[in-house]
């Protein structure tokens, strides 16, 4: 059996705990700042919401004549569109103009006539505008299990890692001499 490779990967699962939870977005965003301010990895951070929920915000009424004008301003940014680049052709500037105003024109008549007949042939049964977004009831700020305490740390104000790290330095490499400002090398063995 031949076996397709579309160049997909399958996602790293990544061993995750809870850091904190928040019931807005903002607090956990200030979480992962803070985080982010004190030199944590924050590659190794994740917010996920739950608890997902549609809201829908009414907006306004709906009558033919909103949805006309409505439909009247997509059509004239579309036909400015258009006519923009179809004005690229032309050999004149004046002719340039002349036909992105044009096609502006037609495009939001165009717009108009299409908002005003989809909003009529409803037939009155969403006489309202309104806008749509999802929002989760909770958002908790995850980080994988393997820096989970450091996080813990960092947020309670506790030290952070070093930048740099105190390596011991082998034999071979000699003791520094600070009123020389170089390194004494050790003895070399004669055999």
């Amino acid at each position: 059996m031949t076996q397709l490779h579309m160049g997909v990967e399958a996602p790293v699962v990544v061993d995750r705990r809870t850091l904190v939870g928040y019931d807005n977005y903002a607090a956990a965003q200030r979480t992962v700042d803070a985080l982010s301010d004190a030199g944590f990895p924050v590659e190794n951070v994740a917010i996920v919401g739950s608890d997902l929920r549609m809201e829908e915000t009414v907006t306004g009424r709906m009558t033919n004549g909103r949805a006309a004008l409505a439909g009247a301003g997509s059509g004239l940014v579309f036909g400015l569109v258009v006519g923009a680049f179809l004005g690229l052709f032309t050999s004149t500037t004046l002719s340039f103009f002349v036909l992105v105003l044009w096609a502006g024109l037609w495009g939001a008549l165009m717009g108009a006539a299409f908002g005003f007949l989809n909003h009529f042939f409803t037939g009155g049964k969403r006489d309202f505008a309104s806008r749509s977004a999802i929002v989760a009831g909770r958002y908790d700020v995850l980080v994988a299990a393997s820096h989970v305490d450091h996080a813990r740390a960092v947020l309670d104000g506790g030290a952070r890692p070093a930048d740099t790290v105190v390596v011991e330095p082998p034999a071979s490499a000699g003791v520094y001499d600070p009123a020389a400002q170089r390194p004494i090398a050790p003895e070399q063995r004669r055999p």
